[in-house]
């Protein structure tokens, strides 16, 4: 289900919500957080100003936020004058999240309208405003109202990598990205080779982009207090070429080099070569040493071994076909 906005609106006057708003929103709607959800809601608005600040949008950027809740977020990056395209799965929260951007978000200015189409049995939007909301299962995302250039979300801890990773697989019009998550999962989505956190989320993010550690976010900020602090992770997406069947063969090269760490990729890459001698062909073609482990191998080693891997196979294929 797609909500477009009323007429309108870029935001002038925003109120953020306080600890006081949110559990009276949630009191309001009879939500009670849970961990199975990963419902954890920042109630500080000062630390939703500088997540939205550390985010370096360019002025009047198209945002997409995942799993907006009770309304944080998105009002933060209203009051930025951002356009957000909001994709929520929970209905209670869907329903409620447009009252509390109309509440907390009063002074508006009409601008001009123009329509949107959407696809998977969407209904179409005639006009589209500075908030629009997406009642949907992030993962299964694969359109939206407005194209996004950006990203910018509280993430749920348990579906944190999946959702970021198919986001910028499924939309190419993003340039930057800005979630929160686990400290632990921010961490290793900006650690580099050789690091003991480095591994397949660290690949799979910076084959997309430079990918920084942007702060961390303490555990008072939010209600429920989670067990754990999170982490601010900045992508600045520089991957414009995004070849699908490129993506998909370095992926595969990247989760077979890391399925076994402890063993050499002479040895772990020998299902995905066909052998271990043939993983030790395409390690050497690639300019790698057999012996060596994936945590050493940076996102560009993984590219030489995955267009090695793919000219062996074209060269076998052609071989084939002429005898």
């Amino acid at each position: 289900m797609i909500v477009p906005g009323n007429e309108c609106c870029k935001l002038l006057a925003v109120t953020l919500l306080t600890a006081r708003d949110i559990r009276e929103i949630a009191a309001d709607i009879g939500l009670r957080p849970t961990k199975q959800k990963g419902q954890n809601f920042v109630i500080d608005p000062n630390t939703v100003r500088s997540i939205v600040t550390s985010a370096k949008l360019q002025d009047h950027s198209s945002v997409v936020e995942i799993g907006p809740g009770l309304g944080s977020l998105t009002l933060g990056l209203l009051e930025a004058g951002h356009h957000v395209t909001a994709v929520e799965i929970d209905e209670v929260l869907a329903a409620r999240l447009p009252a509390t951007v109309e509440k907390y978000g009063k002074s508006a200015e009409k601008h001009g309208q123009r329509a949107a189409e959407h696809g998977q049995g969407a209904a179409a939007a005639d006009e589209t405003a500075n908030f629009e909301l997406v009642n949907a299962d992030a993962l299964r995302v694969t359109d939206l109202p407005t194209d996004p250039d950006a990203l910018v979300a509280n993430l749920p801890y348990n579906v944190a990598v999946p959702v970021l990773l198919h986001f910028l697989e499924i939309f190419p019009s993003l340039e930057s990205v800005l979630v929160m998550v686990q400290l632990e999962v921010a961490e290793r989505l900006a650690a580099g080779p050789g690091s003991r956190t480095y591994g397949v989320p660290s690949v799979k993010a910076q084959w997309y982009g430079d990918v920084t550690l942007a702060g961390r976010i303490g555990k008072n900020v939010f209600w429920p207090s989670p067990n754990i602090d999170s982490g601010l992770v900045h992508i600045d997406v520089t991957r414009t070429h995004r070849d699908p069947e490129q993506r998909r063969r370095l992926f595969g090269v990247v989760d077979a080099a890391f399925a076994q760490r402890r063993k050499t990729l002479r040895a772990a890459l020998a299902t995905w070569a066909g052998s271990a001698q043939r993983a030790e062909e395409l390690l050497r073609a690639a300019d790698i040493d057999p012996k060596t482990r994936g945590e050493a191998l940076s996102v560009a080693d993984f590219e030489r071994l995955a267009a090695a891997g793919a000219a062996q196979g074209e060269a076998s294929t052609t071989g084939s076909a002429q005898s």
